[in-house]
């Protein structure tokens, strides 16, 4: 009995912290209740609620997936922990787990649009766009006029490069619910997509003349402003974020952005380090430091280019573990390799060609057939002097794309350094056909012709050698008497 008194009162001590946005404390009591009581499945959904609210989401849905277990051992399947299981796992970044979760809140409740909406955000995190068109269409014939289901849909053909339907959706979300949290905002992102700037622009103030503090409006409509070439009117909406929330790593990283793009060095790095100090986790925030640090161009930089570099490639390293356990769509996938790239690139220009061939390799197993990263490796062996593997790697990148020239002008070099002169000249040849005026091409035409004329030399001055031997003989002959 005891027990049980105790219980309730971590209880109601946990709905007290609740209130007050004390989430480690409420936690910490709603752990405690379990502890002497683990049979209670509301109390495993108000932990549910507790983390997700402190952004814990795989944690969120492990407590709701315990209330709902606890609900069918009563068979009493609960719908509603059912699919709060599944939109955390969705946040967590493991959708492909979260589709089961929403089978279970489907089964218990047919009609639940919410379920349809959400399992198409699943899919679409998963690429899986044309089952998510099938789950739009089989929701609408339990509610044919639900905004958020029209809103998820845009986001599945935003995704997928059909931006005039995904317009299209989010106008009749609109229409069927003007209130949907930045819809406006949304609509905005997706004329943006189809490449009409200037309404998306007027769309994002109309969102503002609502929520002239929508932090996440802002930051968009800056972004899209530095798309736009209107420098001075973007740098206004980040100075605006930081006004609101001084310590908001986005609008540091986009004024650190936006000092590069107008040259402004030193104001790009005081941003980004404040980004780096804000949040160590960062995407790219070192990679942009590297950067403006070898734009300033100075000698002593140099140690902590290569300490930034070796921390990202740390960081890309567990990203890249992470991302084993979940499934990537293809956005994610050229996301990561352009990120390696970037990085590879700083790499070489850092002399880290060793480090550099390992960010090649991986964005190789990512993306096998592409060029670029075939090419990234192959740089990388020749400037280690790995010949043999160079050429092979920039062979292979010529599989992939036969013109392109980069690849062939490293093959010439390799093969001139190896003095090979045949097959140095056979990819000169073959890649002025693509490139007939290529300056470094020319330099190496140059180089080869000459070697070929100094090569002329030397043969004829053999043969002419050859010709005065016999009266070399004749005249240096010692005389007899």
């Amino acid at each position: 009995m005891n027990d049980w008194v105790d219980a309730e009162h971590h209880v109601e001590r946990a709905h007290e912290h609740y209130d007050a946005g004390r989430w480690d404390e409420a936690e910490n009591e709603l752990r405690q209740a379990l502890s002497l009581n683990p049979y209670q499945p509301e109390w495993y959904f108000n932990l549910g609620l507790t983390l997700e609210a402190a952004g814990r989401h795989a944690k969120a849905a492990e407590a709701f997936a315990n209330c709902y277990k606890l609900h069918e051992d009563n068979d009493n399947p609960d719908a509603n922990s059912a699919l709060l299981t599944g939109v955390n796992l969705v946040r967590a970044m493991q959708p492909e787990r979260a589709l089961p979760w929403f089978d279970k809140a489907a089964d218990a409740e047919p009609m639940n649009v919410a379920v349809a909406v959400h399992r198409i955000e699943a899919l679409t995190d998963l690429g899986r766009h044309e089952e998510a068109e099938e789950a739009f269409y089989l929701a609408q014939q339990i509610d044919p006029e639900h905004a958020d289901l029209y809103a998820a849909m845009a986001d599945s053909l935003l995704a997928s490069n059909h931006t005039e339907r995904a317009v299209w959706c989010l106008r009749e979300a609109a229409r069927l619910d003007p209130e949907l949290p930045r819809v406006q905002a949304r609509l905005a992102k997706a004329y943006a997509a189809s490449g009409r700037m200037e309404r998306a622009r007027q769309l994002y103030l109309r969102e503002l003349r609502v929520d002239p503090g929508d932090i996440d409006t802002l930051l968009d409509m800056g972004e899209l402003l530095l798309d736009m070439h209107r420098y001075t009117e973007a740098g206004e909406k980040f100075r605006r974020v930081l006004e609101l929330e001084a310590d908001q790593p986005d609008a540091h990283f986009l004024l650190g952005e936006l000092a590069e793009i107008e040259g402004r060095v030193p104001d790009a790095m005081v941003h980004y380090d404040v980004v780096l100090r804000l949040d160590k986790t960062y995407s790219r925030v070192r990679l942009r430091l590297a950067r403006v640090l070898f734009a300033r161009n100075r000698e002593e930089d140099l140690p902590r280019i290569r300490d930034l570099l070796k921390q990202e490639h740390r960081t890309m390293r567990a990203d890249m573990e992470h991302d084993t356990q979940v499934h990537l769509t293809s956005a994610i996938i050229n996301e990561r390799c352009e990120d390696l790239e970037e990085l590879g690139r700083l790499m070489l220009d850092a002399e880290m060609e060793h480090e550099a061939v390992k960010v090649y390799d991986a964005m190789i197993a990512l993306q096998p057939s592409n060029h670029r990263a075939h090419h990234g490796l192959s740089v990388a062996l020749l400037q280690s002097a790995r010949y043999e593997d160079g050429i092979s790697a920039a062979k292979r990148a010529l599989d992939s794309q036969p013109r392109f020239v980069p690849a062939m002008h490293n093959l010439a070099l390799a093969y001139l350094r190896q003095s090979q002169w045949i097959r140095a000249r056979y990819w000169v040849r073959q890649a002025s056909r693509v490139e007939p005026d290529d300056a470094s091409l020319r330099r190496l035409r140059i180089k080869l012709r000459v070697h070929s004329a100094l090569g002329f030399v030397r043969w004829t001055a053999r043969r002419v050698d050859a010709l005065l031997m016999p009266m070399r003989v004749l005249f240096m002959r010692p005389r007899r008497g």
